[in-house]
């Protein structure tokens, strides 16, 4: 992050209060404290989560103008301002279209679904939206959390797979697809469905995931196109032989 509003060794402590949980006030602190959520208020951003993609984008040099861009799990907002800002999306000439169960205020020069990005309708929603293929597929999902690690992990992987094989059917060849995932293993499937349609995977935790936190990116850059990667299965099938 280029700058911030707290000064070097400010520390904001939130007293003890009947009725507030020792959980609730440590989350208040660690949001007073945290440097991404104050300069996300400072530029107009819906969150701290928007630094992450800046971030992301500054190192690989994923948006440009005049791109079309799915934002999937779009809420609050701050990735479609982001990739607004970057492709240069208008209200006369819509390019970022998101999607969220959870309703999200509008964003000037994006279109946002309100619907279940699981729903059968959603795909189809999303591509007449956009008015054309993406260049981008971009995925902040995350399963609602229930306490067992293994089982939240695996929810959220659930949606990694369904947000890349929606990249895999959709992008243009030389497309990008970034999803968010969590540390504990990605699962082998995934992966391997990644570096079969895409020239280059890689794993990326920007500055702005908070210490501690498991969540991490797959990036996955340059998709070769249909026409290839089904030319690529089909040799795979003939190498591996007939089973029996």
């Amino acid at each position: 992050m280029a700058r911030t509003n707290n000064p070097r060794g400010l520390h904001v402590k939130v007293k003890k209060k009947r009725g507030l949980k020792a959980s609730s006030r440590r989350w208040i602190e660690r949001q007073l404290n945290d440097p991404y959520v104050r300069q996300a208020k400072a530029d107009g951003y819906r969150s701290r989560a928007a630094y992450k993609l800046i971030e992301m984008d500054d190192r690989y040099k994923l948006l440009k103008p005049g791109q079309r861009v799915v934002d999937l799990g779009a809420a609050p907002g701050g990735w479609c301002q982001v990739s607004v800002e970057r492709v240069g999306s208008e209200n006369d000439d819509i390019r970022v279209v998101g999607i969220d169960f959870l309703e999200v205020d509008p964003v000037s020069g994006a279109e946002i679904l309100l619907m279940d990005f699981l729903d059968d309708e959603a795909p189809d929603r999303l591509m007449e939206a956009l008015g054309g293929s993406p260049d981008i597929v971009l995925s902040d999902m995350a399963a609602p959390t229930i306490g067992h690690r293994q089982t939240d992990h695996l929810r959220t992987m659930h949606l990694c797979e369904v947000a890349a094989d929606f990249a895999v059917r959709t992008l243009k060849p030389g497309g990008h697809f970034l999803c968010k995932t969590f540390q504990g293993g990605t699962e082998r499937d995934l992966l391997e469905l990644l570096k079969r349609n895409f020239k280059a995977v890689h794993h990326v935790k920007p500055p702005a995931s908070r210490d501690g936190s498991v969540e991490l990116y797959i990036l996955a850059k340059d998709f070769k196109g249909r026409r290839e990667s089904e030319a690529v299965d089909a040799m795979e099938d003939t190498e591996a032989g007939p089973l029996g």
